[in-house]
């Protein structure tokens, strides 16, 4: 019987999977390490004040997060006629280097949000990395774009009309004026 090339896509198959097999046991060995040390030399280089944690209550799909925590954001929601004010939480943003099912590992950053106040962005994949390739410098690189993120957030006005991927709340625009 001619397979054609169903066998070398077979080949494929059995390759990928040994790939998982074997970026699941670098992240273990090292790559894990490498990040979460890395993060905390940042932190106490740059006197970030962040947490540097490692969640791995699932097996391989651990992760790596450099986490700015969260705090009152100085906004306080009045309860109705009682005089109580309850503080509105913001947090503060978030590095997060997550280990995928296939051993991979995906990079995001998570911006600020403020509980109550708007709908919080979901988390922004930068990039999925091999864990051979993770490097300091990627690692330096990945925390520069955080921080840009984050500071612009923070410092949010409407001189950033260059920033085309914001929609004020309610108001969806395109940019295209019809005549009726």
């Amino acid at each position: 019987m001619d397979l054609g090339s169903l066998p070398s896509k077979v080949e494929g198959y059995k390759k990928i999977l040994s790939n998982t097999v074997e970026f699941r046991k670098m992240w273990n060995s090292g790559v894990k390490s490498k990040i979460s040390d890395a993060l905390e030399i940042i932190n106490k280089e740059t006197e970030l004040s962040a947490k540097v944690e490692v969640r791995d209550n699932i097996e391989n799909l651990e992760a790596v997060v450099l986490d700015l925590g969260r705090s009152s954001s100085g906004l306080y929601e009045h309860i109705e006629d009682s005089g109580v004010k309850r503080v509105m939480i913001k947090s503060n943003g978030a590095l997060i280097y997550q280990q995928l099912f296939n051993g991979k590992i995906m990079v995001m950053t998570l911006n600020p949000s403020i509980e109550g106040y708007g709908e919080a962005k979901p988390p922004k994949m930068l990039e999925i990395l091999k864990p051979d390739e993770i490097k300091e410098g990627f690692i330096i690189r990945h925390v520069e774009t955080l921080m840009k993120e984050i500071t612009e957030w923070e410092d949010y006005d409407d001189d950033n009309k260059k920033k085309e991927s914001f929609n004020p709340i309610g108001f969806q625009t395109s940019g295209i004026i019809t005549e009726e």
